[in-house]
C-alpha cells in the first residue's frame, strides 16, 4: 500500500512523484521505461514566454525541472528584454538525451520513491475512490491516492498522410484501456491532437543561408541554486539559426493539402491554436508571404536538427519536397519524419482546483491528460497534483495558488473554471497581474508556501531569507546615499538626455529614470557595489513602483470575492432566479468562491449578485 501512486514519468509525473516523496510520502512511480523519463518528443527546449516563469515557480516550490534544464542546456536566452519585466522570460535549448539521463538519475536517488517499470492498464476504484492501478501482467498496485500523468499515451494514434497507427510518441506503446477505465468511472474524456516536425541530419544543412541566433552573453539560470560553473559558459553555448519558408514551400503545401492527415478527415481531435502545423498556418494566415522557422540542435549525442515551426502530418514523400524547398535544406537528409498524434484527455471541468477529480475521490490528474500543451505546463501541474495528493493523505487543506500568486495558479484556474476544447497553452496575456508574476520574483511569491508545505528544504528557505534581508539592507542604504547637484552623476544624466540635478537627491530617486541603473551609476558613486540579484530586484521595484502598487490594489479588490466561500451543497439547478445557462454551468463546475464563479463564461453580474447573498465571508483556503 503506497500513499501516492503516480502513473507516467513524463514532465508532470516526475514532478508529482518527486513532490510527494519530498513530503515523506511512500510513493510509487509507474513508467513503461525509466530510460524515457523526461522525454522530449516534441521541441527540445524548456521555457519561453510565460512558460519560463512557470519553470521559475517550479524552482520556488522545490521542483526538479529548473535544475535539470540548467544542467543540460545547450543555450540560454532571455526573451522580451526590450519590453517590461512582466514579460521577461528565459528559454533554454536543451540536450534532450542529457535531460533524460539527469531525470533518471534523480528519480533513482530520491528517497521514499519506488519505481515500477511496466504499463498501467486500468485505474482501480473502490466506493467511488481511486485505490490504485492494475498492471498489464495483472499485478494490482494499491495506493491511498493516484496521480494520473499519462501524457499523450492514452489511446493515442500517430497520423501521417492517409495512415493512422495505434502508437504513442516516438514509437512508444500506447495504452487503450486506461481512458476506458476512467469513462467507466463516470469521467468525461475527449480527443486532442498535437504534432511534431521532421528531424534533419546536421551535416546535410547549409547553415550559411540562415541567420545565426546566439544565446544571451551572460550567466542565466532557471534555478536559484544553479551557479555559473554548473552550466555552459556563453562562449561554449550552441547556436541556433533562423530561416523562412519560401514561395515554393507554400506551393507544395497548398497543392497537397488533401494529403495532410489534418485536412483529409483522418484527424478527429482538436489541435493547438497557438502551435499549429505548417499547413494550418498557411490556411489560417494565407496573406503571409513567409513564416519563421528555427533550426535547433537536439543533443550532443547525435547530429540532428529540429525544425521549430514546421510541424506537419503530410505523407513522407511530400515532407521530402517541403524540406528541400527551405533555404539551406536543399540537400537535407530527413532522419525522422514529422507526424501528428491524437490522444484522450479528461475534461478539466470535472477537476477541482487542487487537481483532484470531482467524480472519483483521491484521483488527481496533471499534464496533457488535463488538456494542456507543453512540458512546462505539465511539470507545474504535476508538482501541484503530487503535493495535493500528499496533503490529502496527511489530512491537510490543499495547496491552491491564486491568479495573483503564480502562472501555475492562472493555468489551473483557467482549466477548472473555463475548461478547454483545445490543447491549452500558457500566455502572458492570460494573467491579469503579470507585473506581479515576474521571472525575478518567483521565490518571493512562492517559497514560503513551498517551505510550509514541505516541498522546500530548510536550507533553501534560509538562503532566501538571507538574500531578502540583504536586499532590504541595500535598499535602505541606497535611500540614504545622497547625490549632490555638483556631482559627476550629472555627466551621466546629460548623456542619457536628462536635465542635470538642481537639488540634492538619493540613489533610489535616480533609479526611477529609465535608462539609469546601478551598474551605470557605479563609476560616479563610491561604494555602490550592490550584488547583482539585489540590484535587479531593487531596480524593478523602484522603477515600476506605481504600476506594482496599482496591481496590488486590483488584487485586493479581487480577493474580496475570493474570500466569499460558496456552500458546497448549493442546488444550482433549482435556483429559478438564476439564468438557465448560469444554473447549468454552476452545477457542472461548482465553484469554491464567488471570485471563481465570476470567471465562468456565461455568468453575468446579476447572477453574481444573487450568489453573493448565499456566500459567506469565511476566508478562502
Amino acid at each position: 500500500m503506497f500513499d501516492v501512486l503516480v502513473i507516467g514519468a513524463g514532465h508532470a509525473g516526475i514532478e508529482a512523484a518527486m513532490a510527494a516523496a519530498r513530503m515523506n510520502m511512500k510513493t510509487a512511480l509507474i513508467t513503461s521505461s525509466l530510460d524515457m523519463a523526461g522525454s522530449m518528443p516534441c521541441n527540445p527546449s524548456v521555457g519561453g514566454p510565460a512558460k519560463g516563469i512557470v519553470v521559475r515557480e517550479i524552482d520556488a516550490l522545490g521542483g526538479l525541472m529548473p535544475i535539470a534544464a540548467d544542467r543540460t542546456a545547450l543555450q540560454f536566452k532571455m526573451l522580451n528584454t526590450t519590453k517590461g519585466p512582466g514579460v521577461w522570460s528565459l528559454r533554454v535549448q536543451s540536450d534532450k538525451e542529457a535531460y533524460k539521463r539527469f531525470m533518471k538519475e534523480a528519480l533513482q536517488a530520491q528517497e521514499n520513491l519506488e519505481i515500477i517499470e511496466g504499463h498501467a492498464v486500468k485505474i482501480l476504484t473502490e466506493d467511488g475512490k481511486a485505490a490504485g492501478a492494475e498492471m498489464e501482467d495483472g499485478t494490482m498496485v494499491m495506493s491511498r491516492t493516484v496521480v494520473l500523468t499519462a501524457g499523450t499515451y492514452m489511446s493515442s494514434t500517430v497520423l501521417k498522410g492517409h495512415t493512422a497507427i495505434s502508437s504513442g510518441p516516438e514509437g512508444q506503446e500506447t495504452v487503450n484501456t486506461l481512458s476506458q477505465s476512467l469513462r467507466d468511472a463516470g469521467i468525461r474524456t475527449f480527443r486532442l491532437k498535437t504534432g511534431t516536425p521532421p528531424r534533419i541530419a546536421t551535416e546535410t544543412i547549409d547553415f550559411s543561408k540562415g541567420e545565426p541566433q546566439p544565446g544571451s552573453g551572460y550567466f542565466l539560470s532557471f534555478s536559484e541554486t544553479t551557479k555559473p560553473e554548473d552550466v555552459r559558459s556563453p562562449e561554449e553555448q550552441v547556436q541556433c539559426h533562423l530561416i523562412y519558408t519560401t514561395p515554393e514551400t507554400h506551393k507544395i503545401i497548398n497543392e497537397h493539402l488533401h494529403d495532410s492527415a489534418m485536412y483529409s478527415g483522418l484527424v478527429k481531435g482538436v489541435g493547438p491554436r497557438y502551435c499549429p502545423s505548417i499547413e494550418d498556418k498557411l490556411v489560417r494566415f494565407a496573406d503571409k508571404p513567409r513564416h519563421q522557422l528555427f533550426l535547433e540542435p537536439e543533443s550532443l549525442d547525435y547530429d540532428t536538427i529540429y525544425i521549430q515551426g514546421f510541424s506537419t502530418s503530410m505523407p513522407e514523400d511530400v515532407q521530402e519536397m517541403m524540406v528541400h524547398s527551405l533555404p539551406g535544406l536543399e540537400h537535407a537528409k530527413i532522419l525522422k519524419y514529422a507526424y501528428a498524434i491524437e490522444y484522450d484527455a479528461v475534461d478539466p471541468l470535472q477537476t477541482k482546483p487542487s487537481l483532484e477529480n470531482k467524480i472519483v475521490e483521491n484521483l488527481f490528474t496533471a499534464g496533457q491528460v488535463n488538456g494542456t500543451s507543453g512540458y512546462e505546463e505539465a511539470a507545474g501541474q504535476g508538482l501541484m497534483a503530487g503535493a495535493n495528493a500528499a496533503l490529502k493523505v496527511q489530512g491537510k487543506e490543499p495547496l491552491v495558488l491564486g491568479r495573483d500568486e503564480a502562472y501555475i495558479g492562472v493555468m489551473i484556474d483557467d482549466l477548472t473554471t473555463k475548461g478547454t476544447k483545445e490543447p491549452y497553452r500558457l500566455l502572458t496575456s492570460r494573467a491579469e497581474y503579470r507585473l506581479l508574476l515576474r521571472h525575478d520574483n518567483a521565490w518571493d511569491r512562492l517559497i514560503e508556501k513551498g517551505y510550509q508545505t514541505g516541498l522546500v528544504s530548510k536550507e533553501r528557505y534560509e538562503a532566501w531569507k538571507q538574500e531578502k534581508e540583504l536586499t532590504a539592507k541595500w535598499k535602505e542604504e541606497l535611500s540614504q546615499m545622497k547625490v549632490h547637484p555638483k556631482s559627476s552623476v550629472n555627466e551621466l544624466l546629460e548623456e542619457k538626455g536628462y536635465e542635470p540635478l538642481e537639488h540634492g537627491t538619493n540613489v533610489l530617486d535616480l533609479l526611477r529614470r529609465p535608462g539609469i541603473d546601478l551598474e551605470s551609476l557605479k563609476p560616479y558613486i563610491e561604494g555602490l557595489d550592490v550584488p547583482e540579484k539585489c540590484a535587479r530586484s531593487i531596480e524593478i521595484e523602484v522603477r515600476y513602483a506605481g504600476y506594482i502598487e496599482k496591481a496590488k490594489r486590483d488584487v485586493e479588490r479581487m480577493k474580496k470575492l475570493e474570500d466569499r466561500r460558496l456552500p458546497e451543497d448549493l442546488d444550482y439547478l433549482h435556483m429559478d432566479n438564476l439564468a438557465l445557462e448560469a444554473r447549468q454551468k454552476l452545477d457542472s463546475i461548482r465553484p469554491r468562491t464567488l471570485g471563481q464563479a465570476s470567471r465562468i463564461s456565461g455568468i453575468n453580474p446579476s447572477d453574481i449578485a444573487i450568489l453573493s447573498a448565499l456566500s459567506n465571508t469565511k476566508k478562502s483556503k
